[in-house]
Parts: C-alpha cells; structure tokens; sequence
C-alpha cells in the first residue's frame, strides 16, 4: 500500500476534527473532534513507521511506540476534561461555550454597565436641574 492512502484520510480526519473544535459549541462535542485530531495523528505516526522501516530496513518501531503513549495520553485527557465538563455542567447548567465564556465575563461587564447606568443618570438629572 501507498504511503498516501493513510496520509490523505489522516489529513481528511484531522480537517473534521479542526472543524469541530472551531464549529462546535457543546464542550464534548469539542473534546471528540480533539480526539478524532489525535487519531489523525496517530495513524500518521504508524503509516511513517511502517514506510521508513521499509526503507531503512530496522525494526525499532518507534512510530508505532509513540503512537501507544499517545493514545495513553489522550485517554487520560479525554477522562479528565469529561469531568471537568460535567462539573461545570453541574455548576452552570450548560455545557455550551459561548454561554460559559459570557458568563464568566459577565461579571465585569455588568459592573462596567452599571457604572456607565449611574453615569448617565446622574447626567441627566444635573440637566434637569439646571
């Protein structure tokens, strides 16, 4: 087999996982499409080992060997950022990230409203007065 079947459909898989994390809103949904990027590379790692042992007639296998710590990488990831998520879901209520991210800077926003609210008010008034 051609080293550019496995090239081509780890390019392919790795655009549909850049296109989920930066289309997608939902956190897990974000977590997937980084794992579908990660098995992209993965399948890059082993079909280069598999081409350079060929040419250079070793048997070390050290893309097939990384390609193992990754994905005990990527299981530990995957496990830690899905309970991140569901204690923020727990927390907030949704799991969207826009929502998550205008609430988070909501706070500042708010107060910086308020204060351009009381400012305004208070013009208004100097003006009614005068």
């Amino acid at each position: 087999m051609h080293l550019a079947y496995p090239a081509v459909l780890s390019v392919l898989l790795f655009c549909t996982g850049l296109y989920g994390v930066l289309a997608r809103r939902n956190a897990i949904l974000v977590l997937m499409s980084v794992e579908l990027m990660l098995n992209a590379v993965n399948l890059n790692l082993v079909a280069f080992d598999v081409w350079l042992s060929r040419a250079a007639e070793e048997t070390l296998h050290s893309g097939q060997a990384l390609t193992l710590f990754t994905i005990a990488i990527a299981a530990a990831e995957i496990g830690i950022g899905l309970a991140i998520v569901l204690a923020v879901y727990r927390n907030r209520g949704t799991s969207d990230i826009d929502k998550l991210r205008d609430t988070a800077e909501g706070h500042e926003a708010d107060a910086s409203a308020g204060d351009a609210a009381a400012a305004e008010s208070a013009a208004e008034k100097a003006e009614a007065t005068a």
